[in-house]
């Protein structure tokens, strides 16, 4: 298993589940040093066309007490490769179910040039925020 100097990986993590913690774990396994890019809500709001449940400097604090983050940063971008230009990261850390697909072959081809590379990590199976998201809704209603 490769082991990398400096790691990448970055998500919304809203209503932080075990697999957001999984795939941190794993990422830290992997390289010395991991940055932890945290979307910032604008972000969010533009790509997935909704508003997060937890402000992003809370989740930004959530996520740099794990002791698996070495540094937490609010990001306003996916492209990796504009990340790239500030943190200068050996490999990116992703779940695997996004292996194959077009953005993230783009990715691999955009970080290989940099002499950083895409990592698939294995996705946690049976949760997510997306699934998570209808019943916490449901139960904000019934309150």
């Amino acid at each position: 298993m490769e082991q990398f100097e400096i790691g990448y990986t970055q998500g919304v993590f809203d209503m932080f589940h075990i697999g957001h913690l999984n795939l941190i774990n794993r990422a830290k396994e992997r390289c010395r040093y991991l940055i932890v890019g945290v979307n910032s809500d604008q972000l969010v709001e533009s790509y997935k066309k909704k508003k997060t449940v937890i402000q992003e400097n809370d989740r930004r604090t959530i996520i740099a007490n794990l002791k698996a983050v070495d540094e937490c940063v609010i990001t306003d971008t996916l492209d990796k490769a504009v990340l790239w230009q500030q943190f200068h990261f050996d490999a990116v850390f992703i779940g695997d179910d996004w292996k194959g697909s077009p953005r993230w072959e783009q990715t691999e081809k955009d970080l290989a040039p940099l002499g950083a590379c895409v990592i698939y990590l294995p996705r946690t199976e049976g949760v997510s925020a997306t699934m998570l998201r209808p019943s916490f809704d449901n139960r904000i209603h019934e309150s």
